[in-house]
């Protein structure tokens, strides 16, 4: 049996903070939290020094690690180097997502997910084709598609793999949400120019939460508030928010969190230089871009958007930690991952007051 303990830490379990306390991991979950000089003899310690620890952070969005952009590459070996990249940045559940392209690339991406087995791979997310073409961002306008029964049924059936969809509220028909919802999709509401009203219906219809807050969607404005008035005033609608410094203002995501509070939770929206197909994700200054300077990624990984959370926007660290951590985990109904309570999933984070990660337990293996 595998048994360690990190010990000396400072321990955020997702509820609390626990000071100069032990963590014990054994055969791959979290079994207590108790005082260092309780740690069972049989156990290897391994000393943290005053450092923070918490679970795993989980990351809703993103296209790709390193050099690899999946919705480019599509391979099994592909989605192998950016589970494993991830989870050496701290990131050990990941949304793998995908931009609107054509209907073949879409389930050429499934079908090759569908072969791919990593126990940080929470899922595809598709991020279209279902949008609003106002508010494309860097999606193709061209291969932005209506929604209609038959439509989706073409993209989802037989479909065990993809399980977040992005859609546009005001551009689906009552009727089509709900056969939609019917593929136990988590839904996100995006790249969408809905009115105050037509945002509210999507969500009291059940769409739970929305894609990078204020980032293509129709904006706050004093007589018509669009769809950020309707997540900022409805009791349920979450959302997800890019901490880069890039996408958002810090000042607007400080304005965000007053209004939201624990609705709103982290992503980072990362890509990876590509110069094929039809992403021609470009590195400017800590962020991606278009040639045409269409912002269209990050280039943050989401430890650093808590460290950014915390330095920048003056969220408690606590706090911070629960946005990219405990916060998607209840988004997606999971309670094994996201904390750090008993019975959990013993993946695990230490980093220092500077968010420098020193290590990263996985499935209670040491990675780093």
């Amino acid at each position: 049996m595998n048994k360690i303990a990190l010990i000396g830490g400072r321990i955020y379990t997702g509820e609390s903070i626990l000071e100069q306390k032990a963590l014990l991991i054994r055969d791959g979950k979290i079994v207590a939290i108790v005082n260092d000089h309780e740690v069972p003899a049989d156990y290897t310690s391994y000393p943290v020094n005053g450092s923070n620890v918490c679970a795993g952070l989980i990351d809703l969005q993103l296209y790709g690690d390193g050099s690899d952009l999946y919705s480019a590459e599509r391979s099994v070996a592909s989605l192998e180097r950016i589970a494993e990249g991830l989870v050496g940045k701290g990131t050990t559940s990941f949304m793998m997502t995908l931009a609107t392209n054509t209907i073949p690339v879409f389930k050429d991406a499934i079908r090759v997910a569908e072969g791919f087995r990593h126990d940080a791979f929470l899922g595809l997310h598709l991020e279209g084709p279902f949008l609003n073409p106002k508010k494309r961002g860097a999606h193709p306008a061209e291969l932005i598609i209506e929604p209609t029964k038959e439509k989706i049924d073409d993209l989802l059936a037989g479909n065990q793999v993809v399980k977040m969809m992005t859609i546009a509220p005001e551009c689906i028909t009552d009727d089509v949400l709900k056969y939609l919802q019917g593929y136990n999709l988590l839904l996100s509401a995006g790249h969408s120019d809905a009115t105050f009203e037509e945002g509210t219906h999507g969500y009291d219809l059940g769409i739970p939460t929305s894609t990078h807050l204020f980032n293509a969607m129709s904006p706050l404005h004093h007589r018509e508030v669009g769809l950020v008035g309707a997540i900022f005033n409805h009791p349920t609608a979450q959302a997800s928010i890019i901490v880069d410094g890039h996408h958002v203002s810090f000042e607007a995501v400080k304005i965000a969190k007053r209004q939201m509070g624990d609705r709103l939770f982290m992503i980072t929206d990362a890509v990876a230089s590509c110069d094929k197909d039809i992403y021609q994700h470009v590195l400017n200054d800590g962020y991606y871009a278009l040639p045409d300077g269409t912002i269209s990624g990050a280039a943050i990984s989401l430890l650093e958007g808590v460290k950014n959370a915390v330095q920048k926007v003056g969220i408690p660290r606590d706090e911070a930690i629960r946005m990219a951590t405990l916060y998607p985990a209840n988004l997606l109904k999971r309670a094994d991952i996201g904390n750090l309570n008993h019975g959990s999933m013993a993946n695990v984070i230490v980093f220092n007051d500077d968010f420098k990660l020193e290590q990263v337990i996985f499935k209670g293996e040491l990675k780093r």
